[in-house]
């Protein structure tokens, strides 16, 4: 089972340990486009600190975090799960995770991110701010930029198992699964429904569903399932006491589409 994820906007400060080694990353065949993107995104905050706020689409309030930038190649690093927070990253809790949980998320998770393209849980990265939403001097909108080096590299991590994608929108336009690898790909949508006048009424709620979507993949982590297609996937989490509604494409060579409803937001 391969897990893509979202990172998050806010992050960890930088580690301890050595600077940033792009050799030992994950996915190497992404290296050039990694290379290519961090030598843009050094040159704008180090070049004019102002327009790199406006490209970033940073608040005056957020101006330092331009810094982290800055130091790309000297900052100390330490592993992605560590380095991405938020309300996802909350809810996962990876720290808090038995060893041999956290050994499957090791294996299985996936974040992408803006700068990397994507990286493993456990890949040592320095702190930096640079979302896929961004249009970079010289190389347009990252989403955009990472779609070639991206399906020449995500067939293969994603293998013949099961893809569980949980990206939000910005990130899963840097790659679309398609054709045989799309059949074994499921998104999750989280609904949060409640009666309105004696009537359901469903709604997304934002927050609540990065909540929700770390929390179900710390359960399957910590279960040690390994459902082998979405099909498969719905059981599990539906053991796992999830309500899910689920039906298979209309059409060979698309994604499952799963819906998580819930009742209760916290």
């Amino acid at each position: 089972m391969l897990v893509l994820l979202p990172p998050s906007e806010g992050k960890a400060a930088s580690g301890r340990g050595a600077p940033l080694k792009p050799e030992s990353l994950s996915l190497p065949g992404l290296a050039a486009a990694r290379a290519a993107v961090l030598d843009g995104l050094v040159e704008l905050s180090v070049a004019d600190e102002e327009k790199a706020r406006v490209v970033l689409g940073l608040s005056e309030g957020l101006r330092g975090e331009i810094a982290k930038n800055v130091e790309l190649r000297t900052a100390g690093t330490r592993p992605a799960g560590e380095i991405y927070t938020g309300v996802l990253y909350d809810a996962l809790d990876l720290a808090s995770l038995d060893t041999a949980a956290r050994r499957r998320a090791g294996k299985s998770l996936l974040v992408f991110s803006g700068l990397w393209g994507a990286v493993r849980v456990g890949d040592r990265i320095p702190s930096y701010r640079c979302s896929m939403g961004v249009k970079l001097p010289g190389l347009g909108a990252l989403g955009a930029f990472w779609r070639e080096p991206m399906a020449q590299v995500m067939p293969e991590a994603a293998g013949d198992g099961l893809v569980l994608d949980l990206r939000s929108s910005a990130y899963a336009a840097a790659w679309r699964p398609k054709g045989a690898v799309a059949e074994r790909t499921a998104s999750v949508r989280v609904l949060h429904s409640q009666l309105v006048d004696g009537v359901e009424k469903r709604s997304v709620v934002s927050h609540f569903n990065k909540a929700t979507k770390g929390r179900m993949v710390r359960d399957l982590l910590r279960s040690g399932a390994a459902p082998k297609g979405p099909a498969e996937l719905v059981t599990v989490l539906r053991d796992l006491g999830y309500v899910v509604e689920a039906g298979a494409p209309a059409r060979a060579g698309r994604a499952w589409e799963l819906d998580v409803v819930v009742t209760e937001i916290h």
